[in-house]
Formats: structure tokens, C-alpha cells, sequence
């Protein structure tokens, strides 16, 4: 089982970062090569790019690369470039529906197969940042390569401008949009990854805004520090009181069925088979996690 809890941003242009990065213990890497990286810089930021995700992933870390959309397509540049043996996928900005899914699985089918790689190794998370992709996210998600959805809500930013809501810290602005990603991945069996919380030092606000995104069904989020990243890791963890409550309802479950009962009141609730399949799925996650 692969962890979604955190996908860091690290721009390509800043390489003195990439060599901290194991230290900073986030589940995936996102190499930036579009918003954080500026015009004059692109070329050196794909470089660093390119001769880092191999590096970086005998680190054991799970390299994704955002990659820039021109005016009509992605950058052959940056795909060319990126996609090598060691790349876990591309992160894609701008997504306006399923039809950009479409057409640049195609460029990386071409690219896959001059570079002798397995056709659908490199897998997709569309970012979606404006009215229409948010529309069309259950789509997006169905799409061959895609393996998460991310929706995010930074301040100022696309989806923001897109469609007009006024930000605040609370998010109540933001639940609908919110909300409606966690459906459509999990109808499409595709990742919910939330974020993106840009007052980076501003640590209780991060707290409350991932804590509500978890609460809501997130996977993950995407974060923009590395102070963000132990606090997101946490949030979206199963706490010791979550594993000890799940551990008991599956010992007092199991007791009833030696009894021959299908169902058991555990710490005052109902409990049957539906509530041990959710138990055991926490305590899975966790024994990935904390192993």
C-alpha cells in the first residue's frame, strides 16, 4: 500500500533543496517545473529535473513532476525530459477536462515507447482548477493513468478566480467544490488529494484546513513547506486511540462470534460485520504506516 498523505513542492529551479528532501520524510515529491519556477529559469529547472528523479529515488522517494501547459498543449519539453524508469508520475496543472487526460496519455505513450519503458507506467494527477474540470471530475478520474484528483483551494488561485467565491480561512466557500472531489474520486477509485494551504508558517491554520479536508475524506494534501509536512503526515494518520478503539472492537467481535452473534455493543455503539471492515482498513493503514 503506497501513502498519499503528503506531496511536497519543491521547485525545480532550487536544487540545494533536493538534497534534503529524505530528511524531510514527506510520502512523495512533487519536482516543479510550471508556477514556481520562472520563464527564464525553465530550462536549468528541467535539467536539475532530469538528472535528480533517479538520484532521489535510490533515496526512496516517490518522485512526481509537475510539468507546464502551454497554450493548447503540455510541454513536449518537460515530457520528454521527466519521463524516465524512476518517475512515479506527473502532477498536471490546468486541467479543463478529461479530454487534456486524453490527449497527453497519448504524447507519453509515444515517449514511453521510445524509451523502451512499459506503455501506462506513468501515471497522472490532474489538478483541477477551473469551473469545468471541477464539473467533469468524476470523468477526469475515470480516465486511463489517472491514480489521484487533486482539488485545490489556495488562496487567490485558479479555481478561486474560476469560479468567484470569496476565500476565507473557515473554507465553508469551498465545501461544495470540496466535497464533490472526495465523490468523484471514490466513484472513479482514484485518490482525493486536498491542500493547498499557503500561509506556510501559519501552522494552526494548516492544522484546522487539512483537519477539515480529512474530515471531509481526503487522502492527502499537497504542501508548499517542509514545516507543513509532519503536521499534514499526522492529521492524516490513525492516532493510538483510533488503533486501540479499532483493536478492542475487533476483539469484542470476535468474542460474539464465538458465541454465535453476528453483532456486538462496543463502547455503546451497535456494532456488526460492516463497522469490522472499516476497522480492519484503519488498522491496515496504519500497520503500513507505523512499521
Amino acid at each position: 500500500m503506497s501513502l498519499f498523505r503528503t506531496f511536497l513542492f519543491v521547485p525545480g529551479s532550487n536544487k540545494r533543496w533536493f538534497n534534503k528532501l529524505a530528511n524531510y520524510e514527506s510520502d512523495n515529491i512533487i519536482l516543479d517545473l510550471e508556477d514556481s519556477v520562472p520563464l527564464v529559469n525553465k530550462d536549468e529547472a528541467r535539467e536539475n529535473v532530469l538528472n535528480s528523479i533517479s538520484v532521489l529515488a535510490a533515496q526512496q522517494q516517490k518522485v512526481y513532476v509537475r510539468i507546464n501547459k502551454e497554450a493548447f498543449v503540455y510541454s513536449q519539453k518537460d515530457l520528454h525530459a521527466v519521463i524516465q524508469q524512476d518517475l512515479e508520475g506527473l502532477v498536471l496543472p490546468k486541467v479543463n477536462g478529461p479530454e487534456d487526460i486524453e490527449e497527453v496519455s497519448s504524447q507519453i505513450a509515444e515517449i514511453e515507447k521510445v524509451k523502451n519503458l512499459p506503455v501506462g507506467s506513468v501515471k497522472l494527477i490532474p489538478t483541477l482548477e477551473s469551473a469545468r474540470s471541477l464539473y467533469l471530475a468524476y470523468e477526469i478520474g475515470l480516465k486511463d493513468r489517472v491514480i489521484g484528483i487533486a482539488g485545490l483551494t489556495a488562496k487567490d488561485g485558479d479555481i478561486q478566480r474560476s469560479i468567484n467565491y470569496q476565500w476565507t480561512p473557515q473554507g465553508f466557500e469551498t465545501l461544495y467544490y470540496r466535497s464533490k472531489i472526495v465523490l468523484a474520486a471514490r466513484a472513479a477509485n482514484v485518490i482525493p488529494i486536498g491542500g493547498l494551504w499557503q500561509e506556510v508558517h501559519n501552522l494552526e491554520g494548516l492544522k484546522k484546513s487539512a483537519s477539515f479536508n480529512r474530515q471531509l475524506g481526503y487522502d492527502g494534501e499537497m504542501v508548499l513547506h517542509p514545516s507543513n509536512v509532519p503536521i499534514v503526515n499526522d492529521i492524516y494518520s490513525p492516532t493510538v486511540e483510533e488503533i486501540d478503539y479499532y483493536r478492542g472492537m475487533l476483539i469484542e467481535f470476535e468474542k460474539a462470534e464465538e458465541s454465535g452473534l453476528n453483532a456486538v455493543i462496543y463502547d455503546g455503539n451497535h456494532i456488526d460485520a460492516a463497522h469490522i471492515k472499516t476497522a480492519r482498513r484503519v488498522l491496515d493503514y496504519a500497520s503500513k504506516i507505523y512499521s
